[in-house]
């Protein structure tokens, strides 16, 4: 697909939006891991300047895939839509003003040439406070989760709320939203780059067949951080299958 998209001259905007540990930056890892790096490039923006919360839809524009380039962005131009109203960390008139412009300003990039897709990884509650668990007991990975990660977990529902009224409003059918439940980090991997492959019109496309991820095995053995477990029961298996979900 990356070497159409080089040749023809495409430009491929990936957005993946979703609560703290939803799997956003592991998604984007395995879509890269192979991908040729001077044509494919990351957004992370991070916390905004007061310059780049005033000039929001330009700040995004200026990092959107030029030709031949596809980029991922951790996060995206919908934090004004989520996670900054739920915070905060924008006013009611940025809020609307985002709101009532965005399906607008989305349809002139696709008019201009942008393939876009807007991924939003779901996690549950149960399972976000797992990932957040194993990442504090983590001596690698504990400082992942910050003190404003734990305060937007506290505000669940409004949050939910939020992301319920960017859904109505903001998927259209030039760029509609696509829900992948990533309970299961690595079946939400496989979706959303299968999404990708599928609705993306490149030649030579190989036909992947729909994958079965649960089936009844002979051997029930997995690795998990190198480490191999052999002779399980079905019991054991499925157990260690959702600890393994969660790398």
């Amino acid at each position: 697909m990356q070497e159409w998209m080089i040749k023809e001259k495409k430009k491929v905007a990936v957005v993946l939006e979703g609560r703290d540990a939803a799997g956003k930056g592991s998604t984007i890892r395995r879509f890269i891991q192979h991908m040729m790096p001077k044509n494919t490039r990351v957004v992370e923006l991070g916390v905004p300047t007061s310059k780049q919360n005033r000039n929001w839809f330009s700040t995004y524009k200026k990092h959107l895939p030029r030709d031949g380039q596809i980029v991922f962005f951790d996060r995206s131009w919908y934090s004004r839509a989520v996670i900054q109203p739920t915070m905060g960390y924008c006013s009611k008139s940025q809020y609307y003003y985002f709101i009532n412009n965005v399906n607008d300003w989305e349809k002139r990039l696709i008019n201009d040439g942008l393939i876009i897709f807007k991924f939003y990884l779901s996690v549950s509650q149960e399972t976000q406070k797992y990932r957040f668990f194993l990442r504090q007991s983590s001596e690698l990975k504990y400082w992942k989760v910050t003190d404003n990660d734990l305060k937007a977990m506290e505000h669940w529902h409004l949050y939910t709320r939020y992301k319920e009224q960017m859904f109505e409003q903001t998927s259209t059918e030039h760029a509609p939203w696509i829900l992948i439940n990533s309970d299961n980090k690595m079946i939400a991997r496989l979706n959303t780059m299968r999404y990708v492959l599928k609705r993306v019109n490149y030649t030579d496309k190989k036909k992947v067949k729909a994958k079965r991820y649960f089936k009844e095995l002979e051997d029930y053995q997995i690795t998990i951080k190198g480490v191999k477990f052999e002779n399980l029961t079905k019991e054991q298996y499925e157990f260690l299958f959702k600890i393994k979900a969660h790398e």
